[in-house]
């Protein structure tokens, strides 16, 4: 039997000024079907589509989970740590994708099995952003007050190309650092320092 070859589909291109508007579930499926991209909701219902980051973005990226990483995996009784491919919603509605999150363990054991193999219905208590070459400043520092309003307690913007970090905490005003070489989990993520090293080479 001659199988018909496959079509090769174009990819979509969402310009940042053309508003796509779809409801949760078209979220899920769009999510479903389009695993290679990092896709997101704000609250207002507009699609986010995220292409796949290029080779300096993914390094850094791996670097700092595996760091987050090598932490959990020695305070796991604390909570749970997630990776870029992971999709919170957010109590405001918004579907989003932190490039690295951290949930304590109460509030993860409160959730059903069903919620927890879902986009997670809630938002991480420590996030991370790490800014890559297309993103725009303005749209990552939104997201991270958006995490601060929807009850994350601490956050990082990180910036390679500019050397600085912005870090996020409930109820505090931010605070920038020029080229830090750590930076400290704090009393979220107790005994957690991030090098910064392999980030800003």
């Amino acid at each position: 039997m001659v199988q018909a070859p496959q079509s090769t589909l174009p990819l979509l291109n969402v310009p940042r000024e053309v508003a796509l508007q779809v409801t949760p579930e078209q979220f899920a499926a769009l999510a479903t079907a389009n695993r290679d991209l990092r896709l997101e909701r704000t609250a207002q219902g507009h699609l986010v589509v995220n292409p796949p980051t290029g080779g300096e973005t993914g390094h850094r990226n791996l670097n700092l989970t595996t760091q987050l990483g090598v932490w959990f995996e020695a305070n796991d009784t604390l909570g749970i740590a997630f990776d870029s491919s992971t999709g919170f919603e957010l109590p405001n509605g918004a579907n989003r994708s932190p490039d690295a999150a951290w949930v304590r363990q109460d509030r993860w054991a409160a959730l059903s099995a069903e919620q927890r193999e879902g986009f997670i219905p809630l938002c991480p208590d420590f996030v991370v952003e790490l800014r890559s070459k297309t993103d725009s400043l303005k749209d990552l520092q939104a997201k991270m007050q958006e995490y601060l309003k929807n009850g994350a307690q601490l956050g990082w913007l990180i910036d390679p190309k500019h050397q600085r970090v912005e870090v996020y905490r409930a109820g505090q005003e931010v605070e920038v650092l020029d080229a830090p070489m750590t930076l400290s989990g704090e009393g979220v993520l107790p005994g957690f320092t991030l090098s910064l090293k392999r980030i800003w080479a």
